[in-house]
Formats: C-alpha cells, structure tokens, sequence
C-alpha cells in the first residue's frame, strides 16, 4: 500500500513485509539467487533505529548474470547507503536524481505475483552494473533509518527473515543466520523481548539492552519480531539537538537540528476529551464481497469501543446517500445496539458520491462544541462517479463545507485498492489535521480498527507550539496534531542560535486553554549520539513536501517546482525519496572478506558509513579471525608484506562503537600474524553478541566482525 504521511506521530498502519533482499538475474534458467548469509545490526536511540543488513548471495549456475537487488523496505525507513562487493571488488551505489528501476528478470514480461507479494508496497530496487560470475558470491550491505512504531509504551522492530513465500526458488538452509540489536533511552528500558526466537543472550541495564540471536544451517522461514517497553512514568516532553559543523550544511536553516517527543499520560488518572465522531462508509457497488463485510465489521469494532461521553452517527453512501440519525446522539447502550444493527444492513450497490457523502456529514458538525474533538473517518475504494466528479471543485466544496458550519473537524481518509482518487483524499485530509492512508482490498478491518484505537482518547486539542525567543524553524509538520492518550506528537525543526529558551507546547482540554511550558537545551556542538536528527527532519520535510505535491497536477509548473525540492533535499540529506533512488556505482577503496562498511565509525553529519581501507598489496593484505562464531577464543589473523616492521594496534569495539580492548603486536617484516583473544579471560563480564575490530599498521587499516557465543 502508500501511506501519504502528513503526521508522523501517526505510526504507520500498515503491516510489514520488509525482509532479507532478493538477487534477480537476468536469465529464464534462474529465478533467484540462493542467500547463504544473513547479518543484521541495528542500533537504537530512544525511538530511531538504523539498521545495517549484510547479506551474501552465491551464483550457483555457470553462467556470468546480469542481476537486480530488490529489499523490501519498511513504509516509514529511508535508505541511507547500499554497498555490494561483486567479483571481489566492493562499489558504492550512487544516490540518482531518478526514480528506481522497475523489477525485472528471468527473461519474463510479468514479475512473478509470489515476488511482488514477498517485496511489499515500498521495494528498493537496484539494478547492478557489472555482472557476476559464475561460481562467484555478491555480498549487499544496505543501511537504513526508521522511526520504530510506538503504541502505549511499547515499541516494535520487525524485520520479517522468512522467505517462505519464495520458498519454492530458494530451497536450501541459509549457512548463517544473526540479529544484533542493542537499544540506549533516557527512559527506563522495563522490558525487552526476541518474540520470534529464542535468543542467545538478552541484557537490560534500564538504559541500554541488547539481544543477540544466530543460527546456522537453518532455512530463512521465521520473522525478526523485537518489542521493548518503556517506562510510563517518564512521561512529558523530550528534547534532542546536534549542531553541524558549516562543511556538513548543505542550506541555509542553520546547523543546528532539534527533535522533540510530547506524550501525555496513559494511565487512568489521564482525562480524556469527549468526541463529535461520523464514521463515512462507502457501500458502492466495488464494495461488494468481501470488503463490504470487513466495512460492517469494522464498524461494528468502532461503535463498540466509543467512549461514554461520546456523541457518533454513521453516514454510508453509494448513488444515494443514507444517515444512521439525523445528527450525532448519545454513545449510550440503547443507541449502540440501533447502530449495529443499522450496519448488518448495509449492502454494496450502485455509484460513489463522495460529494453528497460530506454534504450530510459536515453539516451535523455545527452544533459540536470547539471544546471537543471533531472526527471523521472516511473510507471509499473507488473515484467520485455521482454527484460533484471533478477533484478541485470537490475539495473546494468539502472545504467550504467546514468554514460555512464553523466547525474544526479532523478528517482522516482511507483509499482503499488501486482504483481510488489519491490526490483527493490527500488533499481532504491534509487540509483537515488528518492523515491519509491506502490500503490493500483485505486490509480495510485491521488498518481501520487499528487506527481508530489510535485517536480513541483525545487529550489535547488544537495545539501549537511556541518558542520565547522565536529560536526555532522549519518545523515539521507545520500542522501541529491533536495528542491522544498512549501516542507521541514528534516535531523535528531547524536552529541557528542555541541560546537558552522556552518552549510552550499549547491546547485546548475540556473547554480550556492548557500550557505546557519546557526549557529544552539546544546543543552548541555536534552530539554524535544524535546523528540520526538531521535524517528525520529531512524525512519530516519531504514528507509534508509530498503532501503539497499529491494535492498537484503533476504536469503543473508549482508541481514540478515542488518535485525538484524533494529531489534537491534528498540527495543533500541522503534520504531516498519517491523521486531519487540507488542507480550506478563507484568503486570504493574497500574490500575483504570480512566486511564492506564500517559499522562503527560514522560521518555523525550525514550517517554515512565509511568504506573500509583497501587492502595495500605494500603492507597490509587481508585480516580474518576463526572460529567465528565462537565461544571462549578466536584467533584474529593478519598477512604483511612489503618488508614493514613496527608496531599493528588491534582494537576491538561492541556494536555500538565503544572501545572493549586494544593490543599492540610487533610486526617484523613479511609473514602472517596472529593474536589470539579470549574475552572469558580478559573480559569476564563481557555480553555475547557482534564485535568489531580493526588492525592498524603504518597509516594502513583493515576491519572485520566476529560474533562471541560465551
């Protein structure tokens, strides 16, 4: 599906079919290219997760192949850099002012349906431009950064490691198999979990906690399914802020980057603000079948879980349009059992009028109070075919509809199938404090009633932010969201000036005015644990650019203007966008066995995972350590040559970058060094998990990674 994003405190609502990547080749003898390694790290700060996924595939025909990487990206992740080593040479794809490629291979016109299925609503595509050879492996490292979902204090990674749908193409164990995921918060960890598996080690320090998984010989059939919760009783309003250095600015908003999380109280003690509800069913004839039931059945859910207090209606239109009662009643037992009722009798039949829909539901608005949250849920599958049919005249008309009935109305709208009129619904609800979603045909009951528990109980509304003095810009959204009970409001913005001051975070709660009043720190110099803001903001930006830009001909020059300000901040920010994409490479000065990318040492400014130092044939030539995986040692070896004598210092660091031990080891001319560690000695307290190191001589560097059992 294609998630519109115009709130991102809104986690996403769909479901997620991201998995390890698939190699396509070019050839009717193949489908794929059989995986026989798959490493994943990810490293986790609050909410943010960047995610460094290793995998190595094996040509196993006799043939050289032309080949496509396809991944099946989270809605919400941008893609930060995509290196691969073919033929033993590692290359960096380039970030391209064009849209991907389209998937194709096996010598076929259609892409089999199990792959697009397997691949999701929101693939990365990358087509290579060398071939592989025969017998020969590709080793892809794609690195990516997501805002994790966030429900009622529990926060959910998913990275689904199941190729069971392709399973018929890819038959054999995977030779290995690991999960590396280590999480730091300045609210207390309580709870951290491996749902999918049973993990090889779990530590929670309340600040920091990690897992660990591998497996070896196993088929890639299980999902990655991780849930941490944090503390309910650190609730309130966060900041974080990182200044750039003038290198790292790519315009002119300032170096300073600032996020910041409001959440309210979820327990009981929380009051929450009654609701004006209409929910807008489209019973068309397209709704028939199937999705007019999930349509019934998701009404049912949401007129079940009204809140007391509550007044709702039930508006459902085809050529005709019909109303549960003349305006908003009661949520009371009398009135939700006439309304369920009301609902087994919808039937799908006839056109859309999506026009005399609103033409009766907005109205019933004004005689609701400012001091309650106005909501619409509108759902349809199909483009306005009755009443008002051109796009422009009905927004026109849905928006004056609000100003003429004084009424401030949430209106979140939901495209249903590929049929639907995605500029309208963007527009409607972007122009109404909602959000937009599209979903697939089977979708409609599980995405609607997941949603509805989402703005289930208002806290807030309509709220703004303020900063004394005005230190603040480019915040995003600009359009602030109302706050609900168990959910976030994040802004990201821009600073220049980091000077001290304070930030007001204002609404409305039973019919008063509320304040929150907060003096967050902006940072004067660059945090490096904060590296990942300035990828949210872009993300943030572009996505309210979207908005504008779906609400647009496309052919129209303000269109195109817009287009090219997407395209400009993301190739400055390196955030793929629906208009850039990975296409061509360059090689890189990297390459071993053990890896292509530095995991641990990052441009903080930009995320950008440097390339490992190639390996001279002067001095340095090739570093490895075995067994790997291990359990109480592994010997870490080196090849010189070039008649070097000094001194080789090996560091070890974990997976979030800290140094664990360093050791100088004298090199005397050419030959192959070994050292042997064993962290159960020298590191007692030492956790299982990924580790790095790096051999250092003469200027010279080689990295690799190793995974300690205990």
């Amino acid at each position: 599906m294609k998630n519109i994003v115009t709130l991102i405190y809104l986690v996403s609502l769909s479901a997620s079919l991201l998995a390890n990547g698939v190699v396509i080749p070019d050839s009717a003898g193949i489908k794929y290219l059989p995986l026989i390694s798959s490493t994943v790290e990810v490293s986790v700060d609050g909410q943010v997760a960047i995610t460094k996924t290793t995998q190595v595939f094996l040509n196993t025909t006799q043939d050289s192949l032309k080949i496509q990487y396809a991944f099946p990206m989270p809605l919400e992740a941008s893609a930060l850099s995509l290196f691969y080593k073919i033929n033993s040479q590692w290359y960096e794809a380039k970030f391209s002012a064009t849209e991907q490629d389209s998937i194709t291979g096996g010598g076929e016109t259609t892409v089999d349906y199990e792959l697009i299925t397997y691949l999701g609503e929101n693939p990365l595509v990358y087509s290579f431009d060398q071939p592989i050879h025969s017998d020969s492996t590709l080793t892809v490292e794609l690195i990516y950064v997501e805002l994790l979902e966030y429900k009622f204090g529990k926060v959910n990674y998913d990275y689904p490691n199941d190729y069971d749908i392709i399973a018929d193409s890819i038959d054999r164990p995977v030779d290995m198999q690991s999960i590396q995921f280590s999480l730091l918060s300045d609210r207390t960890i309580t709870d951290i979990k491996l749902l999918s598996h049973t993990a090889d080690s779990v530590n929670n320090s309340g600040t920091e906690a990690n897992i660990f998984y591998s497996a070896f010989e196993q088929k890639a059939d299980q999902d990655y399914y991780i849930q941490y919760s944090l503390s309910q009783e650190e609730l309130g309003l966060y900041s974080y802020s990182t200044y750039l250095p003038d290198s790292l600015i790519p315009d002119t908003y300032g170096n300073g980057f600032f996020m910041f999380v409001a959440e309210p109280d979820p327990s009981e003690n929380q009051k929450v603000i009654d609701k004006v509800f209409t929910l807008i069913i489209d019973r068309s004839g397209s709704m028939s079948g199937d999705k007019i039931v999930q349509a019934r059945n998701a009404a049912k859910f949401i007129t079940q879980n009204l809140n007391l207090g509550d007044k709702f209606n039930i508006i459902d239109f085809a050529s005709d349009i019909k109303s549960f009662r003349g305006g908003h009643v009661d949520f009371t037992g009398e009135n939700e059992s006439a309304a369920l009722a009301y609902i087994d009798n919808l039937i799908a039949t006839g056109s859309t009028n999506i026009s005399g829909a609103f033409g009766e539901a907005i109205p019933q608005f004004s005689a609701a109070s400012d001091n309650t949250a106005n909501i619409i849920i509108f759902f349809t599958d199909g483009q306005q075919t009755a009443g008002i049919t051109d796009t422009d005249q009905l927004i026109a008309y849905v928006d004056e509809l609000v100003v003429q009935n004084e009424a401030k109305i949430s209106i979140f709208t939901f495209g249903i199938g590929a049929s639907t009129n995605e500029r309208l619904l963007t527009t409607l609800a972007a122009n109404h404090n909602g959000l937009a979603d599209f979903l697939g045909n089977d979708e409609l009951e599980e995405k609607i009633t997941e949603f509805y528990l989402l703005i289930r109980n208002p806290v807030l509304i309509n709220t703004s932010v303020i900063a004394d003095p005005d230190l603040l810009s480019e915040i995003y959204p600009s359009k602030l969201p109302n706050l609900y009970k168990g959910q976030q409001m994040i802004l990201a913005g821009r600073y220049d000036d980091p000077s001290p001051f304070e930030l007001t975070l204002s609404g409305e709660a039973f019919g008063d005015p509320v304040f929150y009043a907060y003096e967050p720190v902006l940072s004067d110099s660059l945090i490096s644990q904060y590296a990942f803001i300035p990828k949210i903001w872009a993300k943030q930006k572009i996505a309210q650019l979207l908005t504008e830009y779906y609400q647009l001909n496309p052919s129209t020059s303000k269109a195109d203007s817009i287009k090219s300000v997407i395209i400009d901040i993301s190739l400055d920010y390196r955030v793929i966008s629906p208009f850039t994409s990975f296409k061509g490479s360059f090689k890189t000065e990297g390459g071993n066995d053990q890896g292509g990318t530095g995991v641990y040492t990052t441009n903080v400014g930009t995320l950008e995972f440097d390339a490992i130092p190639e390996a001279s044939n002067k001095i340095l030539l090739t570093c490895r350590n075995y067994p790997n995986p291990f359990n109480h040692s592994t010997t870490i070896a080196f090849e010189v040559k070039g008649g070097i004598h000094g001194l080789a210092t090996i560091s070890i660091y974990d997976v979030l970058g800290r140094l664990v031990a360093e050791y100088i080891i004298a090199v005397e001319g050419d030959d192959e060094y070994e050292f042997i560690w064993n962290p159960a000695e020298s590191h007692p307290d030492l956790a299982a998990g990924l580790y790095g190191y790096t051999i250092r001589l003469n200027g010279e560097t080689l990295k690799g990674m190793m995974i300690y059992l205990e």
